[in-house]
């Protein structure tokens, strides 16, 4: 019995490390394209985080968010991703993306 508890346990850490690092939550915050905003999950790929957004990526990148950057951002994401699963707009997902900070429409 205590074998296939430390098999599930493996079998549990091993599956959260891929998900960690495979995927990405990506929340598109309500703007004037999407105005009910959205929460993707994609496959990763190196700009972006766990948790990530266009208002944070620009942060990252060009410390400030502008409507170009965040077009670029969303532009980027579908283009080099996979959606696996679209789910309606979080802003407790978009806050931590964004560390608490919130911008403009």
């Amino acid at each position: 019995m205590k074998k296939s508890i430390k098999i599930s346990l493996a079998v549990v850490v091993i599956l959260a490390i891929t998900i960690y690092t495979q995927i990405t939550i990506f929340v598109v915050p309500p703007i004037g394209l999407l105005p009910e905003g959205k929460t993707v999950i994609i496959t990763r790929f190196e700009k972006t985080a766990f948790i990530d957004s266009p208002d944070a990526m620009c942060e990252r990148i060009q410390d400030g968010v502008s409507l170009f950057c965040r077009g670029m951002m969303m532009g980027s994401v579908i283009k080099n991703s996979k959606i696996l699963l679209r789910l309606p707009y979080s802003p407790w997902l978009y806050s931590i993306s964004t560390g608490g900070k919130t911008y403009n429409r």
